[in-house]
């Protein structure tokens, strides 16, 4: 028998559901879906809408025949249990201190041996990447996210590395220092709004916005280009210390990539940059790998599982 997997990737306004074959290593032709979902809502209507989702996603198929379900989830989340711990973030609130495996195990009457795996969005992202991206014949790896927040994964064979190499316990760098504040600060959507918005007359509402506006407007342009030195500057260290010969972005920010690749491929040298071709289907993907046990059992070695 075939070995499906359901991969998932949450946001805060929706979920997309993914069909994946991992025999074959590739997704199943026209099973992507996506759903409007309500992060502020109450409980059960996020978890029933997630089982809806999962329902409609695996029509043709019988959920338990399936070899697993495997979520990219945004954090704060004890990905090993399966238990929400968003806490001062704008979304899920009410799914505080419940257990997401065990609820949805219970809505969809599954065995408790029913495979249910849960990793961080950003990490996913990167598995995907390495596993069908465009990196996957690079064995060092660097995964960037830039969007809303900073995310980053280091990947090695294939596998995510934190707590050696020099690399973070938890594996990313969105909290480290950099200039006045922290990477996050200056490597995410609010970076921008913030540094045009001081340097400007006028306001905007995002980098897609800010995009459009740098055909014509210096400023926009000089702030991209702010932008690529910036990271440029504060990666080079990471990027010889872990040895990386391949780096790959998504996220909405990459989008407007060649307005700041120049100043980020000065600093970064012979590095090999990559914009995402597959984008949320990185995270799809890495989310489905998760049900692959051989895999799943390698990972938890890395302690990037938490």
């Amino acid at each position: 028998m075939e070995k499906i997997a359901l991969g998932i990737d949450v946001g805060g306004s929706h979920i997309t559901c993914q069909l994946f074959d991992l025999e074959e290593n590739n997704p199943l032709s026209n099973s992507k879906q996506r759903f409007s979902m309500d992060s502020n809502g109450p409980s059960d209507s996020i978890l029933n809408g997630w089982v809806e989702a999962i329902h409609l996603t695996a029509e043709t198929l019988e959920i338990s025949e399936l070899e697993g379900i495997g979520f990219a989830m945004p954090g704060p989340f004890d990905y090993v249990n399966g238990i929400a711990k968003f806490e001062g973030v704008p979304k899920f609130r009410e799914l505080y201190g419940i257990n997401i495996k065990s609820e949805l195990i219970r809505r969809m009457k599954l065995s408790d041996e029913f495979k249910i795996r849960f990793l961080n969005d950003a990490t996913c992202f990167a598995v995907g990447e390495s596993w069908l991206g465009k990196v996957s014949n690079y064995d060092r790896v660097i995964a960037l996210t830039l969007g809303t927040g900073f995310g980053t994964t280091f990947i090695k064979n294939g596998l995510p590395v934190a707590g050696n190499e020099g690399i973070p316990n938890d594996g990313f760098l969105y909290h480290i220092p950099f200039k006045n504040a922290i990477a996050d600060d200056y490597f995410s959507t609010r970076w921008f709004i913030n540094n045009y918005n001081e340097k400007s007359d006028t306001t905007i509402s995002g980098v897609k916005e800010l995009a459009k506006m740098a055909m014509n407007e210096k400023i926009a342009r000089e702030i991209f280009q702010e932008f690529g030195a910036n990271l440029g500057t504060f990666l080079a260290p990471w990027v010889k210390q872990f040895k990386a010969n391949a780096i790959v972005i998504g996220g909405n920010i990459s989008r407007s990539y060649k307005l700041f690749q120049k100043t980020l491929e000065d600093h970064l040298g012979k590095t090999i940059i990559m914009v995402s071709e597959m984008e949320e289907n990185a995270a799809l993907a890495g989310g489905a790998r998760l049900c692959d046990n051989a895999f799943y059992e390698e990972l938890l070695k890395t302690n990037i599982v938490k």
